[in-house]
């Protein structure tokens, strides 16, 4: 049986790769990237002279004083290669109709930043809200003194941040509220909320976001192309 990898003076045979990966949970990995091989070959994906120039350039940038004609620049080469056929990949398959998959995702990626308190007692959060209500003290000034969260630390003030990535009470409260509308004490889990929002910001369907929604695109059909898969290890 012929050796596949050699570390220092320990030998690996093929059977014993084949184990390493499995013990380290390697073969996820290794499967995806053999899918995202083969669409990309099937979808014949292309690049032109100056794409590659300009890969070429930024290697060579990044990498300052590699040979460019040496075995190490070249292997650089064919990964970053790999990876502008992959963005040109998910371009081709999800970027015709990214602007409705934006607008269907629109209310979830939209920012917020408000203002927070948290407490565990009844009484207090009846207090502050009236407090705040009536005027009587700032929004700061009550989060210093009575937050039990890490807004505490931050004058009450969070954000910005993506509204999905909120618990659904919060989302359904600051989606539904105008900025400077302050909100009653809400039971979220074991804790009460006085929540006030400060300002939304829409998102807009600008370079980073079509970026994010192609990643987005793209994981989901490669979480479910691996799901699909049916593979097995032959070591003889």
């Amino acid at each position: 049986m012929n050796q596949v990898l050699k570390l220092g003076d320990q030998i690996l045979q093929p059977a014993e790769v084949f184990s390493l990966v499995a013990k380290y949970q390697l073969l996820p990995v290794l499967i995806k990237e053999i899918i995202i091989d083969q669409a990309i070959a099937e979808a014949e994906i292309v690049y032109g002279p100056e794409e590659e120039k300009l890969v070429c350039q930024q290697l060579a940038q990044q990498y300052q004083g590699l040979d460019q004609q040496g075995e190490s620049f070249q292997q650089l080469k064919i990964m970053a290669i790999r990876s502008l056929k992959l963005e040109k990949f998910k371009e081709a398959t999800w970027g015709g109709d990214l602007n409705s998959y934006f607008f269907q995702r629109k209310g979830q990626l939209d920012r917020v930043i408000y203002s927070l308190i948290t407490t565990s007692e009844i009484g207090i959060a009846q207090e502050i809200y009236f407090r705040i209500k009536e005027g009587e003290q700032s929004f700061a000034e009550l989060a210093r003194e009575y937050a039990q969260g890490p807004e505490a630390q931050t004058d009450g003030l969070v954000g910005p941040i993506d509204l999905q990535s909120l618990h659904p009470t919060l989302v359904n409260i600051l989606s539904k509220s105008q900025p400077q509308q302050l909100s009653p004490p809400t039971q979220i889990n074991n804790l009460l909320v006085i929540v006030q929002l400060e300002k939304l910001l829409p998102a807009q369907l600008d370079a980073p976001m079509r970026q994010r929604l192609l990643n987005e695109r793209f994981n989901q059909w490669i979480q479910a192309q691996m799901a699909e898969q049916k593979w097995q290890i032959q070591t003889s």
